[in-house]
């Protein structure tokens, strides 16, 4: 049950609110004013506060700033008369999370809970499944504070402990593996193995030996008996990469595996129980390959119980930062000296940049910046032809952004929106495609940014 600090000087205006509150299944407290909401702050620790902007005491983003130094990740929801909006913003700058005005919608006040506390619940399953997996190497190279991300990972962190097949789809390089290792490594099989087999790059009778092993003398040059892959992953975590090129007979083989949960090995007869946990990857539309007759229905929800899907870098450029952060420190001595960081134009270039090999991509780009670099700090005449001819295309026209990085990636983001939009005469959905990413995704981000 969440819990709701209501903050006002009006008695009724509180005990109406609360009683609304209240029949939605929300736990809630109330405050007279601002001084005694920081009391309750400090005392219950709420997930949110509904905070009234005008207050005897304490009252306005003084109010906010003090609840903040309480509890620095509180939601913070400021109600304002209309003639004090502006005020209202003032909050949001210093950290309140969203502002409603005087009457209350409950429409709009429901809306409001619901998003703020669904990211606070995402927020807090990130946090956990980090800490989980904190200080253990399979966390490594999974960066990334999106709300793309923040979903993977929650969705990860739900799965973990479970044994539930998990399929992953994505495009190449954006970290599939990565992901199927937090999975593993989160889960209660962690101290088992992890076996990682590349579907694509075997042909199929080397794939099925590969999977299920085989018998001395199942074939021309089985001079021994084999465990195969599925075995060698007992008590632990088998990950078949790229699914979707298996062949029709080994979809079958592996249906009967995970229906039966035994495997024959090539050449016998003889099953083997097994206890392992599968998780599959695939870079191809399986509902596709399905309808033209390439791939099982039923194989295919026998991999999908648990669905994970990670976005292409190009629809989640507020991570490129960090990711350049990152890759900056793990490749710092490739170099013949050490790389402290990069200048504001390079990253304006590497955030324009498409990335059709992903995270990946951007990672060999980096490394190959770092050797390559003239000075301690990265400039766009050490970044690849590539990013610089797509910068030179751009002409460099948009305006340069002050403050912290997240504020750059913020003003750099609203003005490609806001550019797309008008080259697009408002319509949404071309906007969207213009800038490679799904309408879903544009709509929230002109919600987020409050743009109309």
């Amino acid at each position: 049950m969440h819990r709701i600090l209501i903050a006002d000087d009006e008695a009724s205006q509180r005990e109406i609110l609360g009683g609304f509150l209240r029949g939605l299944g929300y736990e809630v407290t109330e405050a007279a004013d601002g001084v005694e909401a920081v009391e309750r702050v400090r005392e219950a620790s709420p997930d949110l506060v509904l905070l009234d902007q005008r207050m005897p005491r304490l009252g306005g983003a003084e109010a906010v700033r003090a609840l903040r130094e309480v509890l620095p990740d509180l939601d913070i929801v400021v109600i304002t008369a209309f003639g004090s909006v502006e005020e209202a913003v003032a909050a949001l700058k210093i950290g309140a999370t969203d502002y409603l005005t005087k009457p209350l919608d409950l429409d709009r006040l429901q809306i409001v809970l619901r998003k703020a506390l669904e990211r606070r619940t995402l927020m807090r399953e990130n946090l956990e499944l980090r800490q989980k997996l904190a200080g253990g190497p399979r966390l490594e190279g999974i960066v990334g504070a999106s709300g793309a991300m923040e979903e993977v990972l929650s969705t990860v962190a739900r799965a973990a402990p479970t044994d539930a097949t998990v399929l992953i789809g994505g495009e190449s390089g954006t970290g599939k593996e990565l992901v199927a290792r937090a999975i593993h490594g989160a889960s209660r099989r962690s101290a088992g193995p992890f076996v990682a087999v590349h579907c694509a790059a075997l042909a199929e009778s080397l794939l099925e030996s590969e999977l299920f092993g085989h018998e001395r003398g199942a074939f021309t040059g089985a001079d021994r008996a084999r465990m195969g892959r599925f075995e060698a992953a007992s008590g632990g975590t088998i990950f078949l990469d790229e699914i979707g090129e298996i062949s029709p007979a080994v979809q079958v083989k592996l249906l009967r595996v995970l229906q039966e949960r035994q495997v024959e090995r090539v050449g016998s007869n003889v099953p083997v129980r097994l206890d392992v946990r599968l998780v599959a990857a695939t870079n191809t539309d399986l509902m596709e390959a399905i309808g033209a007759g390439r791939f099982r229905e039923d194989l295919f929800y026998r991999l999908a119980v648990v669905r994970v899907f990670i976005p292409p870098l190009r629809q989640r450029r507020e991570d490129i930062p960090r990711l350049v952060e990152h890759f900056l420190a793990k490749h710092a001595e490739a170099g013949t000296h050490r790389v402290a960081g990069v200048s504001r134009e390079a990253m304006d270039a590497l955030l324009r940049y498409d990335y059709p090999g992903n995270v990946r991509e951007l990672e060999n780009l980096v490394q190959s910046a770092i050797v390559l670099a003239r000075g301690d700090v990265l400039t766009t005449d050490d970044l690849p032809a590539a990013v610089r001819t797509r910068v030179e295309e751009e002409g460099l026209t948009y305006r340069r952004f002050d403050g912290s990085l997240p504020q750059q990636v913020e003003g750099l983001e609203r003005e490609l929106i806001a550019k797309a939009l008008a080259a697009e005469d408002g319509v949404q959905y071309r906007a969207a495609e213009r800038l490679g990413i799904s309408e879903r995704t544009l709509r929230y981000k002109l919600e987020k940014y409050r743009m109309r």
